[in-house]
């Protein structure tokens, strides 16, 4: 009799772990936002269905700030650029003559001046760059949390990136943050590697340093993938429409709307950011990630939309710990 419960318990236990470890996104809460990006994926990848998508046209994009990390008090990047901006003015003491970058310079200042971004690539080579945003990752902390900005991902993202590639599909971030910033650290992250990573840009050019060819950076800016500008990055770089996108904010609903509007069955999702607790809790009014005429157009065209505090088990992989 000891012998036959045993091997029932046994059979159950492995009943159940079998069925957790074939969820693919087991940090979703089983709402109906999870049973959308399932059915969606089902549908596109089914060989018998009529909704199926070859391979090679499985294409999604996401955005990054405040879709795959978080982007409270401030976007990740700018926070990069203004430790960066810092740290190399003492080689630059000409700054200091404009009040906007000397104000910056003193910490009197919370407005993030936009000539920034051409102030800390200009002149500096692609290499250099990457070096010093791997320095900057590997050290630099969040304010409010205390964890590493790399640290601050959204696992539930993490386990959708996963699962679509599992099922055929190559994933692109397309962001307004700046490309350079991303590319040395994304495929650690995210599993996605550098050539699948576009965003804002600023131009270069081919020039000799010691004899060695080497990529630097000039002092204009190429292109900014916000707004219509990420469908145009998409267009430009990745040169398939995608049949899936994921963001934010009002800055991707550009995006999203290009997503939509191809043929075939479209799928545009939207990261509502309601979990005060555990992130944060910011839409309409926000000053960044502002989520307004892109809920609107969620809610009227039936977009999905992630309830962060009703869908997710966990925000980040840090609280499995």
């Amino acid at each position: 009799m000891r012998r036959i419960f045993a091997v029932t318990l046994l059979v159950l236990l492995l009943s159940v772990s079998t069925a957790f470890a074939a969820d693919p996104l087991p940090a979703w809460n089983d709402t109906p936002t999870k049973k959308a990006i399932v059915a969606f994926v089902e549908a596109v990848t089914r060989e018998d269905s009529p909704d199926f998508v070859p391979v090679a046209e499985r294409i999604a994009t996401f955005d990054n700030d405040g879709t795959l990390w978080s982007e409270q008090p401030m976007y990740f990047p700018e926070v990069f650029l203004l430790d960066r901006f810092r740290a190399i003015a003492p080689r630059h003491p000409g700054w200091r003559q404009a009040p906007t970058l000397k104000a910056v310079l003193d910490g009197d200042s919370e407005k993030f001046p936009p000539e920034i971004h051409i102030l800390v690539h200009a002149g500096y080579t692609t290499e250099e760059f990457a070096h010093s945003v791997k320095d900057w990752a590997a050290v630099a902390r969040h304010p409010q949390t205390g964890r590493l900005y790399t640290e601050m991902v959204f696992q539930p993202m993490l386990e959708l990136i996963g699962y679509l590639r599992d099922n055929g599909f190559k994933v692109y971030i397309v962001s307004g943050g700046w490309t350079d910033f991303m590319r040395p650290w994304t495929e650690k992250i995210y599993g996605i590697p550098p050539e699948q990573v576009c965003g804002s840009s600023v131009k270069t050019k081919l020039a000799l340093r010691d004899g060695r060819p080497v990529i630097v950076y000039l002092p204009e800016v190429e292109l900014i993938a916000e707004g219509p500008g990420k469908a145009v990055a998409i267009s430009k770089y990745i040169g398939r429409r995608p049949i899936a996108a994921f963001g934010n904010s009002d800055g991707d609903l550009e995006m999203l709307q290009w997503t939509k509007a191809g043929s075939g069955l479209r799928f545009a999702l939207l990261v509502r950011h309601t979990d005060a607790e555990r992130e944060w809790a910011y839409d309409r009014s926000s000053a960044r990630g502002r989520l307004d005429k892109a809920l609107d157009e969620a809610e009227a065209k039936g977009w999905t939309v992630v309830d962060m505090k009703k869908d997710w088990k966990v925000v980040y992989p840090f609280e499995k710990e």
